[in-house]
């Protein structure tokens, strides 16, 4: 948030902080939400990337659509392992799954 939005608003009674604070996750939580987060924007890039619907991408996985637009929210229902299998399935290296795993570390280090 920028600095002179967070003044405004905070002089009007609000009070800004992030959604850790907000939710009063350990950090062990906020950094698996995190990853989770970062893993599910990414299948959505790389599905749009490649130009599949998410009918298309559930095909190829053997799922619905639905199950498809849950995993690209992030929803708490989806785990790690299939977010991770879809990446693959969509081509994404293990090299590439390294780089996203090490930035949704640097985001929560920030």
């Amino acid at each position: 948030m920028k600095a002179a939005k967070k003044k405004r608003l905070s002089a009007r009674g609000w009070a800004a902080g992030s959604a850790r604070e907000f939710l009063g996750l350990a950090s062990d939580e906020a950094a698996f939400i995190e990853l989770k987060l970062a893993l599910s924007n990414h299948l959505r890039k790389q599905r749009a990337f490649k130009g599949l619907t998410q009918a298309d991408l559930a095909r190829r996985l053997e799922s619905s659509q639905s199950r498809v637009a849950k995993m690209e929210a992030g929803e708490a229902s989806v785990s790690l392992d299939l977010l991770v299998r879809s990446l693959l399935a969509l081509g994404t290296t293990r090299r590439e799954l390294a780089k996203i795993i090490v930035a949704s570390g640097r985001t929560r280090a920030a």
